[in-house]
């Protein structure tokens, strides 16, 4: 059965730096995309990032390019979002998500197109 969760979370200073795992079991993953998602209370939630598991095509949100980095590791299951220089903004509850096609963002990192959902991990970024 589908089984996603999350960690490295925590709270960091301003410039600071995070590296969040997913860790997804009971999937074949070379067949499926990986997406990071936040949401900050009151917001709308946001697509951060997506890779496809087979090729390593990558996307990313706007805000975060040049500084947030996805990655991944078929052989473990896993991928990893680095955060670096990291702002107030980026403050939220971070989710990995699972689409069930080997592409994540034709027009954007939506959440319809995700189909399976973590429990989210707290990204606090504060002085």
């Amino acid at each position: 059965q589908l089984h996603i969760v999350e960690s490295g979370g925590g709270l960091v200073q301003p410039g600071g730096s995070l590296r969040l795992s997913c860790v997804v079991t009971g999937i074949i993953l070379d067949y499926y995309s990986i997406g990071w998602f936040r949401q900050a209370p009151g917001q709308e939630r946001e697509g951060v990032s997506c890779i496809s598991m087979s090729s390593g095509s990558t996307n990313y949100a706007d805000s975060v390019k040049a500084r947030f980095t996805i990655s991944r590791d078929n052989a473990k299951n896993t991928v990893y979002l680095q955060m670096n220089s990291l702002k107030a903004e980026d403050t939220g509850t971070y989710t990995c998500a699972v689409r069930g096609f080997n592409y994540c963002a034709e027009d954007g990192i939506k959440t319809p197109y995700f189909g399976s959902w973590g429990q989210g991990t707290q990204v606090t970024v504060s002085s």
